[in-house]
């Protein structure tokens, strides 16, 4: 050859080689197919996560709370701790004095928090009302260990309705219900105590239900008494009796009733029982 140049038969050169690897990579081409899953994958997770982590904060959160309220728990020592949480008031009212369905009372608070009630309680284990409930059917719950939340639905909206129905939902012994007209944002009952409150994430809210929520040291009168819904013809939580906002009548009970005949007892009992007398008193 030309130059004194020889080539191996059959030995391909480098310009060759080179061109055939680019021609392999060409043809393998870029896995798109894999990358949309992983992204897809990836990006399903992310929204899992998230929406897990929105969806958990208020039960986080209301951990964090009851965590910080732990210290006003009941003892033999401390019996009444919300005596220390400043603006709460108590009364002392007799238990177990029992109206009928079609009666009224005219209570001495509003929202109240004691006296002559329903013989039927309103279902209290952890229920948030979404309508306002007939009072002399909460208030008998009260008598049971319950905490009662209640708010103004004009003042209290959105979110800060969420952060107190994380109070509730699912917590034995609390309820939770609009009460139209109501004179402060927020009011806290249990029986014998309340505290009205301006805003939903008030750390006294948390001190009030932890000191007081079956609360065993007498300040309520029926220790043990259920909570559950009683069912339709009752009282079903599903279709509860209506809140009445207007006054009581010159019929309404007072607060120094003594009980109605043929008022339901507490825990399906007879009517005229729980230390209800058998007829009302003379002039009630």
């Amino acid at each position: 050859m030309a130059n004194g140049t020889t080539r191996k038969k059959g030995t391909p050169n480098k310009a060759m080689k080179a061109a055939k690897a680019r021609s392999v990579v060409a043809k393998k081409g870029t896995p798109w197919g894999t990358i949309a899953g992983v992204v897809l994958v990836v990006a399903l997770l992310a929204s899992v996560i998230t929406y897990y982590m929105v969806k958990s904060a208020p039960q986080r959160d209301q951990k964090s709370r009851d965590e910080a309220a732990a210290a006003y728990a009941p003892s033999a020592s401390n019996p009444d701790p919300s005596k220390k949480i400043p603006g709460v008031i108590t009364a002392n009212y007799a238990g177990s004095v029992h109206i009928l369905p079609t009666e009224r009372v005219a209570y001495d608070h509003s929202p109240p928090f004691g006296g002559p009630h329903d013989g039927y309680w309103a279902a209290c284990n952890g229920v948030v009302y979404p309508n306002a409930v007939r009072t002399e059917n909460m208030v008998h719950s009260l008598e049971h260990g319950t905490v009662w939340i209640a708010y103004n639905p004009q003042q209290i909206t959105g979110d800060q309705v969420s952060l107190l129905s994380a109070r509730v939902k699912g917590k034995p012994y609390t309820m939770m219900s609009p009460y139209p007209g109501l004179d402060k944002p927020i009011s806290l009952q249990s029986w014998g105590h309340q505290l009205k409150l301006d805003k939903a994430d008030d750390p006294r809210i948390d001190e009030f239900i932890a000191a007081l929520r079956t609360n065993p040291n007498g300040v309520y009168p029926e220790i043990g008494a259920s909570c559950d819904a009683l069912g339709p013809g009752q009282f079903d939580p599903s279709n509860p009796p209506p809140f009445d906002p207007s006054k009581p009548g010159p019929d309404a009970k007072p607060m120094t009733y003594k009980g109605s005949t043929g008022a339901q007892g507490d825990a399906g009992t007879a009517p005229g029982s729980s230390g209800m007398p058998s007829s009302p008193p003379a002039g009630q």
